[in-house]
């Protein structure tokens, strides 16, 4: 096992020297299936792991997402859409062509709005990958009836080093930034994450990330399966996790709201 790539949570980069993912590609190519989803998908079907929604709710809030993450990068107020009911597949496939022509046009190097505070659109480009391939786990999820179903029959077709990505960006930006939002406190104890596929591993809730200690619980999966845990679409039994150490603090840490 290894540590995690070194990646600034302000613009999705990494500082270590190693290779960047493209993200702006990847982005493209999820959006482009996700749209192929939403032309066969019934609107009307249930979202596993979603609460109440149904295809046409998810559907209308990756589209709103978005074109509000468009103009979070131009830096301008979020013109309003309206309230629908929308036509699913043109709805959806303007808002993507908005979001990843906005991306391009600015460059990487643009000053944004993030969520972390100004930056450059880079923020963007991962943020919006990561928001689109969760999601598009969640529209199959919807056709196949479970989260599980998706991984043994329909699983999204990107490297298991993009979903790694996912999981660092839950660790070094959205937790910490639940925290400094008071939407929860810091967590007691470390959850150690060692996705088994890619041989690294992330310290969630470590108070100290050049000391993080030695955690309470590790975690042992694939980085897609981690990172869905960490986004509640898969428990981790349904993870297949294994977990060494003190299983309460994973529960304890699932419990809270990690992510947004």
């Amino acid at each position: 096992m290894t540590t995690a790539p070194a990646v600034d949570p302000a613009t999705g980069l990494r500082t270590d020297g190693g290779p960047d993912l493209d993200h702006l590609a990847l982005l493209a190519a999820l959006q482009e299936a996700f749209a192929a989803g939403t032309r066969t998908a019934d609107p009307a079907a249930r979202v596993p792991a979603c609460g109440r929604w149904r295809v046409r709710n998810l559907v209308e809030h990756l589209g709103r997402i978005h074109h509000w993450a468009a103009g979070q990068a131009r830096r301008e107020r979020e013109t309003p859409l309206g309230r629908g009911p929308f036509d699913l597949v043109p709805f959806y496939t303007a808002q993507a062509a908005e979001l990843h022509g906005t991306l391009v046009a600015l460059g990487p190097d643009a000053d944004a709005w993030t969520l972390t505070g100004r930056g450059p659109a880079t923020f963007w480009w991962r943020r919006q990958l990561h928001e689109t391939l969760v999601h598009l786990h969640d529209l199959r999820a919807a056709g196949h009836g479970s989260g599980v179903a998706v991984g043994a029959q329909d699983p999204v077709g990107v490297d298991a080093e993009v979903w790694a990505d996912g999981v660092d960006e839950v660790v070094t930006m959205f937790q910490p930034r639940q925290v400094r939002l008071d939407r929860m406190a810091p967590l007691d104890r470390t959850v150690a994450l060692h996705a088994t596929d890619v041989g690294r591993v992330w310290m969630l809730g470590a108070h100290d990330d050049t000391e993080p200690g030695v955690p309470a619980t590790t975690v042992h999966a694939p980085a897609r399966e981690l990172d869905l845990l960490l986004w509640r679409r898969l428990s981790p039994e349904e993870a297949g996790a294994t977990v060494t150490g003190d299983p309460d603090a994973l529960d304890a840490a699932l419990a809270e709201p990690i992510v947004p």
